[in-house]
């Protein structure tokens, strides 16, 4: 009995050391194993106008923005870090959304690493 609950012990550590190494190698892993689309390619889409710049309504036309106008204003504003009403690529770019250990959105994980 006692090297049953050795080797199930073995086996939760192993795996939660396995999961918390993150996603693969050689991508940014997203839900499904999907890859995340790349920041410019994400911009490109947003910017509706191909100004070179994406203003306020173009983000919030966006399909994430659509769920929450309000957060969508929100961030938006973190974003454009010269307050000029329009987002830059370099902007964008700079910008990464906190992710929590289940690759959601959220902030950091508490408690140290």
């Amino acid at each position: 009995m006692k090297t049953v609950k050795y080797s199930l012990g073995i086996l939760a550590i192993a795996t939660s050391f396995a999961f918390a190494q993150g996603p693969p190698q050689g991508g940014q892993g997203g839900p499904g194993g999907r890859q995340r689309p790349e920041p410019s390619e994400i911009f490109a889409m947003l910017d509706a106008d191909s100004s070179g710049g994406v203003s306020l309504e173009e983000f919030k036309n966006g399909p994430k923005a659509k769920e929450d106008a309000t957060k969508a204003a929100e961030v938006f504003a973190e974003i454009d870090a010269d307050s000029d009403g329009s987002l830059t690529l370099e902007e964008f770019k700079a910008h990464r959304p906190p992710h929590d250990a289940k690759g959601g959105k959220g902030g950091p994980p508490q408690g140290g690493e």
